[in-house]
C-alpha cells in the first residue's frame, strides 16, 4: 500500500473516531436530543392515556384506578363491552349505525379523493405547461380558493344543494369534496419542477396532440403527485365537519362519522344528562374514546401506506444540481 493511501486511511479513521467519540455526543447534540425527547413525550403521553381509556371500564375510569394510564384496568373484555354499547347506539331501529357512518365517510372520502385526482392532475398540468388566455388569472383564483375558509362556502353550497332537493343525500357531498384546489396547486408545482418545457415541445414536434402529450408523457411521471393529491384529499374529506353538518344532519343514517361522533358526545351523560336520560344506551368515557380511536384507524392506514410518497414529496419544488 502506498504512503498516500495509508495517509488517506488514517485520516478517515481519525474522522470516524471524532464523529463517534467526540462531536457525535457533544453537549449541544445531547441537549437537542433531550429537548426533542421531552417534546415528543409531551405529545405522546396524552395520546397513550387517551388510547388506554378505550381499553378501560367505566367504573375504573370513574374511580381513577391504575392512575393516568389505568394500569391493571386495561383488558380486551372492556373493549368488547364498550363496542357493544357503541353498536347499540341509535336504538333497535338503527342498531349499528356507527358502522354505517363509517361506511358513509369512506364513500365520500374515497370518492371525493378519486374525483380530486381526476380533476387536479390535468388542471395542474394545464396551468404548468400549456399557454392560454387567463392562465395566470386562473392560477391566482386557485390560490385564493385555497386560503378561503370552508365556513364561508357552507351556506351557498347548502342553498345550491337544497335547490335540487338533495339535502340529506351523500352524492352532493362526494361531488363537492372532489373540488380540491390544493391538489391543483400541488400538481402545478409537480409539473413545473419535474417536466421540462423542452420535453413538451419535443412531443409536439413528434406530432402528438395536447391530450396525447398528457396521457403519454405527463401521466407516467405524475405517480408521486397522484399519491400526494389522493392522500391530502382523503384526509381533508375524512375530517371535513362543516359540509356534512350542513347537508347531512337531516338524515340520521346518512351522516358521516365526523358529525356522528358529535351525536355520540351529545348523547353522553357526561356532557348532556338531559338528552341521555331518555336513551337506553349510555355512552361514557371508554365508549367515546373507543369510537374516536376507531375513526382514526383509516387515517393511520392511509398515512402508513402513503408515507413513502410523503417523504419523497418533501423534494417537490427542489431543483436537481
Amino acid at each position: 500500500m502506498s504512503d498516500r493511501a495509508l495517509i488517506r486511511e488514517a485520516s478517515i479513521e481519525n474522522q470516524t473516531h471524532e464523529i463517534v467519540g467526540g462531536r457525535h455526543w457533544s453537549p449541544g447534540r445531547i441537549a437537542r436530543l433531550a429537548t426533542m425527547s421531552l417534546v415528543a413525550a409531551a405529545f405522546v403521553f396524552p395520546i397513550l392515556g387517551f388510547i388506554a381509556v378505550a381499553f378501560r371500564s367505566d367504573a375504573g375510569v370513574a374511580s381513577g384506578a391504575g392512575g393516568f394510564l389505568g394500569l391493571g384496568d386495561i383488558s380486551i373484555s372492556n373493549v368488547v363491552s364498550s363496542w357493544g354499547q357503541i353498536m347499540g347506539f341509535g336504538g333497535s331501529e338503527n342498531r349499528g349505525v356507527f358502522l354505517q357512518w363509517m361506511g358513509n365517510s369512506l364513500f365520500v372520502s374515497v370518492g371525493g379523493a378519486l374525483l380530486a385526482v381526476i380533476a387536479a392532475i390535468p388542471a395542474g398540468y394545464a396551468l404548468a405547461r400549456l399557454r392560454f388566455r387567463f392562465r395566470r388569472s386562473m392560477l391566482v383564483v386557485t390560490l385564493l380558493t385555497m386560503v378561503m375558509p370552508n365556513t364561508v362556502l357552507v351556506i351557498p353550497l347548502f342553498l345550491e344543494v337544497n335547490a335540487v332537493g338533495a339535502v340529506g343525500q351523500l352524492w352532493p357531498v362526494l361531488l363537492i369534496m372532489g373540488f380540491f384546489p390544493f391538489g391543483v396547486y400541488l400538481s402545478y408545482i409537480h409539473f413545473m419542477t419535474t417536466m421540462p418545457p423542452e420535453l413538451v415541445e419535443a412531443a409536439r414536434i413528434d406530432g402528438l396532440g395536447e391530450v396525447a402529450i398528457f396521457f403519454q408523457v405527463a401521466a407516467p411521471i405524475s405517480r408521486q403527485a397522484i399519491a400526494l393529491v389522493a392522500f391530502f384529499a382523503f384526509v381533508a374529506n375524512w375530517t371535513n365537519f362543516f359540509l356534512p353538518l350542513a347537508l347531512l344532519t337531516s338524515n340520521f343514517n346518512a351522516k358521516t362519522v365526523s358529525i356522528g361522533i358529535q351525536d355520540l358526545i351529545g348523547s353522553s351523560p357526561l356532557f348532556n344528562p338531559t338528552t341521555a336520560a331518555g336513551l337506553d344506551v349510555k355512552l361514557y368515557m371508554p365508549e367515546l374514546a373507543l369510537a374516536t380511536f376507531v375513526t382514526m384507524v383509516p387515517l393511520l392506514i392511509v398515512f402508513i401506506g402513503a408515507q413513502r410518497f410523503l417523504m419523497r414529496g418533501q423534494t417537490v419544488g427542489a431543483v436537481k444540481g
